[in-house]
């Protein structure tokens, strides 16, 4: 393939890639999950200037607690300050409207994901070179996995939910594609090379957006130490260039927690691996220990890791890209053999192996979901080999005088076009449905005389959610007795307790269970709203002053 028509190839991909994340991001109106809503919401108080805090208080675990608080206590601040770019640029005055600061994440995480199906090109590209496949099949092997990538569903959403998912992909799947170049012939590499100083720089940078980023930094020193024909000195000249690059990048940031948090690391994210449910996140006065988590027996721990794997392998992996990941995941075995899909099937092993074993708890609630954009394309490409051989080997079977090798990239897109188009009106509808949501409880709730404030943190089970679409202090709801929540309430001089859900986990259904301190919970009656749509939307969602005798 010429430059030229590699320019062209990239180009054509990019814009491909771009075009269907601009069709999906239209209809999202509100950042879900959450964890989005946070990021945009950083990125937002950013922009006006507030500085790099939230108004929501959605973990205890990490002082100093107080309004508003200092973001990104565990995450980690390139997602939002990339948001908070073309924000600053091209918003209007403050306050910002929510909407507005989603359009300007969802620009950022739209261009990074065409970029990525760019990159999912470029690792093909590598895979059909060193396959020595010909020349019709490898641009269809490539081509097919950058288009592939542009319509597959587990990655367009994160691209309209802009979070950390997305920029983490493209800097770890960029970090990776020059440490195979690298390792193609590493007697090449100097002091200075700039593959060296690039992957160093992709990799500090990956560490400002997630914590996995250790599994990047620990692939590559794996396979630079056996990286063959070079001496010790060299070996570690591979490790320590990239090492003192990506640890300058990260510094600052680290001085910064350290300042603010009293660490340099987050020991927060630590307690979570103690977790024995997702609702000990929230914990208030009942706060995950060892004693605790040992306690639930080597049965139950078991069973948490056997659940670990199953969500992060079938909900996360398989579940949203049938049937391209379930072939992928298929061949494997025979397809990651490639010497320039190393680097990418060792981060994806260790982020999966790790995720599900330590943090088998957390993971259900999204923490590998996060990190899992490297598996996704490896999953891409596997699928887009396994078929191409299959198809060529059916083709000289059959005797076939044309090459058929452009069916199996056709079925991968179209596959994931009809997936993609089939179930992202439904995140549409969704968010929709929750900024609907949040209007009508806040003017019903100045209905009754209990108006939300600036000046009065609620305590709610979407803190996030709350806190950003109504500017206003947010506290988590701990999975925990009235008597906790009481004592969270007057820690705070909270007044409100909200529930968003008919259920979120012991809540309400504990208020019913004999702690005296429930008496402290008197339900406020919301009106039903006129409006089907307004009523609708309240569904489900109740409120309760908190005041005790």
């Amino acid at each position: 393939m010429s430059r030229r028509e590699a320019w062209l190839t990239a180009l054509g991909i990019f814009a491909a890639a771009l075009a269907v994340r601009a069709w999906a991001a239209v209809g999202t109106v509100f950042p879900r999950p959450e964890d989005s809503a946070y990021y945009v919401g950083v990125a937002r108080n950013l922009a006006e200037g507030r500085g790099m805090v939230s108004d929501a208080l959605w973990s205890y675990g990490t002082p100093p607690l107080v309004f508003p608080r200092p973001a990104f206590e565990v995450w980690l601040p390139l997602p939002s300050v990339l948001a908070a770019v073309p924000l600053a640029l091209f918003g209007g005055p403050a306050p910002i409207p929510l909407l507005d600061a989603l359009r300007s994440a969802q620009l950022v995480t739209g261009i990074l994901g065409a970029l990525l199906a760019v990159l999912a090109w470029r690792l093909a590209a590598d895979v059909a070179q060193e396959r020595r496949l010909p020349a019709g099949r490898a641009r269809v092997l490539a081509i097919g996995a950058g288009l592939t990538t542009a319509a597959y569903l587990p990655l367009v959403l994160p691209s309209v939910q802009p979070d950390s998912t997305i920029p983490f992909g493209v800097l770890v799947l960029g970090a990776c594609l020059l440490a195979s170049r690298v390792l193609r012939d590493p007697r090449d590499a100097r002091l200075r090379d700039p593959r060296l100083l690039g992957i160093g720089l992709l990799l500090g940078l990956a560490a400002l957006t997630r914590n996995d980023a250790i599994w990047l930094a620990l692939a590559w020193a794996w396979l630079a130490w056996r990286a063959p024909g070079l001496g010790r000195a060299a070996r570690l000249r591979l490790i320590g260039v990239v090492a003192v690059v990506s640890i300058a990048v990260f510094a600052p940031w680290a001085a910064r927690d350290w300042a603010v948090f009293g660490s340099p690391l987050p020991g927060q994210a630590a307690s979570n691996a103690l977790s024995v449910t997702g609702f000990d996140i929230f914990a208030w006065q009942d706060p995950p220990t060892l004693a605790r988590y040992l306690a639930e027996g080597p049965a139950a721990l078991i069973g948490m890791r056997v659940d670990g794997i199953g969500h992060n392998l079938v909900s996360v992996l398989l579940l949203l890209g049938v049937p391209v990941s379930v072939i992928g995941l298929l061949a494997l075995p025979w397809q990651a053999r490639d010497r320039a899909l190393r680097p990418v099937v060792l981060v994806s092993a260790l982020t999966f192996l790790f995720t599900s074993l330590v943090f088998p708890v957390a993971t259900t609630w999204g923490t590998y979901l996060h990190a899992a954009v490297p598996a996704h394309v490896l999953l891409i490409v596997s699928a887009l080999g396994a078929l191409d051989a299959g198809l060529a080997r059916l083709a000289s079977r059959m005797g076939w005088a044309r090459p058929v090798a452009w069916l199996g990239a056709l079925l991968t897109v179209g596959w994931s076009l009809m997936f993609t188009a089939a179930l992202l009106p439904s995140n549409a509808t969704s968010s929709a449905e929750t900024a609907r949501t949040y209007a009508v409880l806040a003017r019903e709730l100045a209905a009754v005389g209990e108006p939300l404030s600036k000046s009065s943190p609620v305590i709610t089970d979407f803190p996030i959610w709350t806190a950003e679409s109504e500017r206003v202090p947010a506290l988590a709801l701990p999975n925990e007795p009235p008597s906790s929540v009481v004592n969270l309430a007057q820690h705070f001089g909270v007044r409100l307790l909200i529930l968003a859900s008919d259920t979120r986990g012991v809540w309400p259904g504990v208020l019913a269970g004999g702690d005296p301190a429930s008496a402290c919970f008197r339900e406020l009656a919301l009106p039903t709203p006129a409006d089907p749509a307004d009523a609708a939307a309240l569904q489900g969602v109740r409120a309760w002053r908190i005041a005790c005798p």
